[in-house]
């Protein structure tokens, strides 16, 4: 099956965990891979007056990937899908911070355009709400059924 890795903010602003940054990066370069990382501006989305939070303005992604887009928000930026689409990919498989919020937000934009999403639930941290990632792979599996629970599901 062609598949592409999708990882979501793993940058040096949220600060995943060592184990996250190092497993993905091994798994990394054995598929497609491409990255978003969350750069702030207030004119695009309205952390810092909404939330009384902001990401930082210039941070990295802290997994090499094939390509790194940036997002102001939530949601992936829309080119990345045109990308995904010329790889001629059957599925995306999604990792990274915060769940139940970005991630599951990368899966509604790539379900919506036919992408079939699935969540590669080991690889990923959910939000201060909950840590675990559980809450995140619960409705990630209601709204989109694949969730991968190891290696060995790749």
């Amino acid at each position: 099956m062609r598949q592409a890795l999708l990882v979501i903010d793993v940058q040096p602003s949220f600060s995943p965990p060592g184990w996250l940054v190092r497993d993905l990066s091994a798994l990394a370069p054995t598929m497609p891979s491409v990255a978003t990382v969350e750069r702030h501006n207030e004119g695009v989305t309205p952390f810092e007056r909404q939330l009384g939070w902001k990401p930082t303005v210039s941070d990295d992604s802290l997994v090499p990937t094939d390509k790194v887009f940036v997002k102001h928000g939530y949601l992936p930026p829309a080119d990345l899908i045109p990308h995904l689409c010329a790889l001629q990919v059957e599925r995306v498989l999604v990792c990274g911070l915060q769940t139940d919020t970005c991630v599951l937000a990368a899966g509604f934009m790539l379900f919506d355009a036919g992408l079939h999403p699935s969540l590669l639930s080991w690889l990923t941290v959910g939000s201060s709400l909950d840590r675990t990632g559980e809450l995140g792979a619960r409705l990630w599996h209601h709204h989109f059924g694949t969730v991968l629970t190891g290696p060995h599901a790749i």
